[in-house]
């Protein structure tokens, strides 16, 4: 199975390519197809968004998805160091433990006839804690980071109107001035943790609130994401693997690049400058293209499919005996789509009600 042939979509204002050969065949041309656009706001910021963001300086320059140039490999090589696959695979028994309790509290509360969304129960906290962990960084407000970190994606990759993009902006300098403030320490006391090794390179101050930025993001929600999807697949009455969920709906669905010339793709010519919309899942690739591949693969592969591993094993039993209360309300943004909300009750329960 394979995907159509390249399109321009006039709805999304983006060149559609979700052949997984012609996807691969993109990502391993970063020349051609530059990440210039990789962490731009989807929809155009208004002008008073633009100001609550740059009364706290929010800048993002080309660190990691979003850099072509020479300074990208030192950076992804500073950042690779936290999640070497020995530290990957050393984290796995603080992942059952953390995910074994929540499943455990989530399991009495259900038992108790209550409704509980697996979401906030079970999938949020243990990624955030985990790569926390992994960056060596304490004192983080796990609360404020998961409501940054949904505000920041909807701000970047929604469809928000100027009034809510308003709220988002609000929300993303908050985030931003903690960055600084973080930066700031790292400069004065150095350390062993991201922003110290980031500081430590030779990193502005920008440079490094970028990296903290997306990484803080990416390194904890799109898993959190990957996880509830997973739950849901297997509360729906289907049997999954991380492989099956990666493969066929994982949480980043696409991504973008944009083009330095004019190129073939396939038999589709494709004009400089052109936005370029990949599609990572849902067309019979690959589960590995869900991470992209070449100079700008996840760095987070290994340590995502661990955690979404372990979370399946550890919830197996309540996800066997759970049903859904309602079709789950959806993050359905350009580049991330999960469930918002994962509400069940047992089987028990919902045979009760009938």
């Amino acid at each position: 199975m394979t995907g159509c042939p390249a399109r321009y979509d006039d709805e999304l204002g983006y060149w559609v390519v979700d052949d997984p050969a012609q996807v691969r065949a993109v990502m391993l041309d970063p020349a051609t197809f530059r990440p210039d656009n990789a962490v731009l706001a989807h929809t155009p910021l208004s002008v008073k968004a633009l100001r609550v963001l740059s009364a706290v300086g929010f800048a993002l320059p080309p660190t990691l998805a979003n850099n072509a140039g020479e300074s990208h490999r030192a950076i992804r090589a500073a950042v690779a160091r936290f999640f070497s696959p020995a530290r990957v695979a050393a984290v796995e028994p603080l992942t059952r433990t953390l995910l074994t309790d929540r499943v455990a509290a989530a399991s009495e509360r259900l038992a108790a006839g209550e409704q509980v969304d697996l979401v906030e129960a079970v999938a949020a906290e243990p990624p955030a804690l985990v790569v926390l962990h992994l960056l060596g960084l304490s004192d983080v407000p796990l609360a404020e980071l998961k409501a940054w970190s949904l505000d920041s994606l909807e701000l970047f990759w929604g469809y928000p109107d100027e009034d809510r993009q308003l709220e988002l902006a609000h929300s993303a300098a908050e985030f931003y001035g903690w960055l600084r403030s973080r930066t700031t320490a790292a400069r004065v006391s150095g350390g062993e943790d991201l922003f110290g090794a980031l500081v430590g390179l030779g990193l502005s101050d920008e440079e490094v609130c970028a990296v903290g930025y997306f990484l803080l993001i990416a390194g904890q929600e799109t898993t959190t994401q990957l996880i509830s999807t997973a739950f849901h697949r297997v509360v729906g009455g289907t049997a999954v693997s991380v492989e099956d969920v990666l493969a066929e709906a994982s949480s980043v669905p696409t991504w973008r690049r944009v083009t330095a010339s004019a190129v073939a793709v396939g038999d589709v010519e494709v004009p400089a400058g052109a936005e370029v919309l990949l599609g990572l899942t849902g067309h019979g690739g690959p589960a590995d293209l869900a991470f992209g591949v070449g100079i700008h693969r996840c760095l987070g592969a290994g340590l995502a499919r661990l955690e979404t591993r372990v979370a399946l094993e550890c919830a197996a039993e309540l996800l066997r005996s759970a049903r859904l209360v309602e079709e789950p309300p959806m993050i359905d943004l350009l580049s991330f789509r999960a469930p918002k909300r994962l509400l069940v009750t047992t089987l028990l329960t919902c045979t009760d009600t009938l």
